[in-house]
């Protein structure tokens, strides 16, 4: 073994009992914190071979400072119904890291929100923001508030509450919040004019997904599902695949497998499902989109109710077995882990060629590891998904300049972001030693960028 070769082994065996002590050593910090420990096993497992190669990272404690927010912000949210009864709910921000710019993620608004949940997100978050090339760093937040049953009164209600102890940590070069699942267009309104009246400014920078009318940008409304499908257009396109002719399953029925439906069937996909929380729809002559639309964007019907109007399609009230249909791709757009082991065996056996993630980690790593295994092309989330975050950023820049943008200039710059985002992580996984794997490449890609970026900072 020559002097070179036995250098680059050391380098890589100390690699990795560095990264296996950080890991273990932020476990026993978070023991019960199963998101956010999953989120971290996933990306530090992918970086050995880049601290091997830079041990200026090791040696200035990047992933160590990495894994600590440098925030993290719980407060209660007391609310009055419509009956007069108080109820009081716990908000959270995770403000993990600014190396890059103001922390930018969404507020999630779900019974199931805690601390694991924002602190997993607000982690990923750094990433994919990185990735974009905008000057955004990494948050997240929400509440275990739901939305759903709710008037709109009492949803306002709540919004001014949790916008009421919020509103001292934000601001458009400090924090910049945007909505996630429970937090739309209307939330964020509400959230806005208290914000507005709380500071007594009009600083239309502090949050994104607004109205067109103060200050919003066409196409963030798209830009998830509409990124997701870009990105997967560019991995197929590599592999002398499309999406013309393809049989796709799209999990979920908010905005992000909307407009990853309606985006699929514009490039000659055939989609044949997608879900709720109660149940999934399977429609063999293809979904009708403005059937999904009108029952999810209007009216927040069950998306049982798509049979009353197409009654050649089925309901099945288990949403977990949406990806049991054969389909050639997939795309889970719905919520985290809705894809394990047992449903990745279930999807190899049916011959599924490309998965693209639009919800944040709806894979477990163990369903991760499969499809890899299995060299099924696989976009992960935070590349595939974050052309929301992109547009995000794209609105603030508006805000900015006071000023809009056409839809078909945003929508070509989020095209060229989600090709830029594909062709990095693919170089990136190339650079290191996983040629053609996207999660190693994307969490290299994404991290390097943040790593130079508090290397250079400081130790702070």
């Amino acid at each position: 073994m020559s002097t070179i070769d036995a250098t680059l082994q050391s380098n890589q065996q100390k690699a990795k009992q560095y990264v296996t002590k950080v890991y273990n050593a932020t476990e026993q910090r978070n023991p019960h914190e199963t998101e956010f420990l999953q989120a971290v096993k996933e990306i530090v497992g992918s970086l050995v071979p880049v601290i091997a190669r830079h041990p200026e990272y090791m040696n200035s404690g990047i992933l160590e400072r990495l894994l600590e927010p440098e925030k993290v912000i719980t407060f209660r949210v007391p609310w009055v119904d419509d009956q007069g009864k108080v109820h009081v709910n716990r908000g959270f921000r995770v403000q993990f890291n600014s190396a890059l710019g103001p922390y930018k993620g969404g507020l999630r608004f779900h019974p199931t929100v805690n601390e694991s949940i924002v602190k997993f997100l607000g982690f990923e978050q750094i990433f994919k923001n990185s990735l974009t090339g905008q000057q955004i760093g990494g948050g997240k937040g929400g509440s275990d508030f739901d939305p759903k049953g709710k008037s709109d009164m009492e949803i306002m209600r709540f919004c001014q509450s949790f916008m009421t102890e919020l509103y001292q940590h934000i601001g458009p070069e400090t924090d910049v919040p945007a909505g996630d699942v429970g937090v739309n267009a209307r939330e964020i309104g509400y959230l806005f004019g208290q914000y507005k009246k709380m500071c007594g400014a009009f600083e239309a920078g502090v949050l994104t997904g607004k109205g067109l009318g103060y200050g919003g940008s066409l196409a963030r409304t798209e830009a998830t599902g509409y990124g997701l499908v870009y990105f997967v257009q560019e991995m197929l396109k590599d592999n002398g695949l499309d999406f013309k002719g393809k049989t796709v399953i799209v999990s979920g029925s908010g905005n992000v497998s909307i407009y990853a439906m309606e985006k699929a069937a514009e490039f000659g996909a055939k989609v044949v499902a997608c879900s709720d929380s109660d149940g999934y729809i399977y429609d063999q002559n293809g979904i009708n989109l403005d059937t999904v639309k009108e029952l999810k964007e209007t009216g927040d019907e069950r998306i049982s109710a798509y049979t009353e109007k197409h009654p050649s399609a089925e309901y099945f009230e288990d949403c977990t077995q949406i990806f049991s249909i054969p389909c050639d791709i997939a795309l889970p757009c719905a919520t985290q882990n809705e894809i394990n082991a047992e449903t990745a065996q279930t999807m190899l056996d049916n011959g599924v060629k490309a998965i693209g993630e639009g919800a944040n980690m709806p894979s477990t790593n163990e369903a991760q590891d499969m499809f890899l295994e299995n060299h099924i092309l696989f976009a992960p989330a935070k590349a595939a998904n974050a052309g929301g975050v992109a547009v995000s950023a794209l609105e603030m820049a508006q805000n900015s300049g006071k000023i809009s943008w056409a839809f078909e200039k945003v929508d070509a710059r989020l095209q060229e972001i989600m090709k830029d985002i594909y062709q990095n992580s693919m170089q990136a996984a190339s650079d290191y030693g996983t040629p053609g794997n996207l999660v190693a490449g994307s969490n290299i890609a994404g991290f390097i960028k943040v790593a130079d970026a508090m290397t250079e900072q400081g130790i702070i």
